[in-house]
């Protein structure tokens, strides 16, 4: 059995809709859990956010996600990096169909393009604020 890491993603107060948008971008399967059905939250404020969120995406991939509830803020998200190993020039295509999509609305800090060591490089921020670095293998974008 594998090592498996999973980035969990903290938002305040819209993860339905950012959880919605990151199956629309790397497709599989999304599953939300709010705190009215997971906890029996009575206040509707509270109650329909959610609890809990698992994107389940091909190739091993696992994205979760909450909105902070109780008076909590939401924790800072970290950056989350997507990378290829050089195996498959369909990895590169996947990588760049992600890259234009998470890139809507968002601010891009550095261009996905050639870096110094050879690879692409880029990073965004999404429209939710969270960050995302890419790195294509140049042996995949070569083949």
């Amino acid at each position: 059995m594998g090592i498996g890491l999973t980035p969990y993603l903290s938002f305040d107060g819209n993860a339905r809709e950012a959880m919605e948008f990151y199956n629309s971008v790397f497709g599989g399967e999304l599953s939300i859990l709010t705190f009215a059905d997971g906890m029996g939250e009575k206040d509707p404020d509270l109650g329909q956010k959610v609890m809990h969120s698992s994107l389940f995406i091909e190739r091993g991939l696992h994205l979760m996600g909450s909105d902070s509830g109780g008076g909590h803020p939401a924790a800072p998200n970290g950056t989350t990096a997507l990378s290829s190993d050089g195996s498959t020039g369909q990895d590169a295509q996947t990588l760049q169909g992600w890259w234009d999509k998470l890139s809507d609305s968002a601010t891009v800090t550095m261009p996905l393009e050639q870096a110094p060591w050879g690879d692409s490089f880029g990073q965004l921020t999404d429209k939710f604020g969270v960050s995302w670095m890419f790195n294509i293998s140049a042996a995949e974008s070569a083949g």
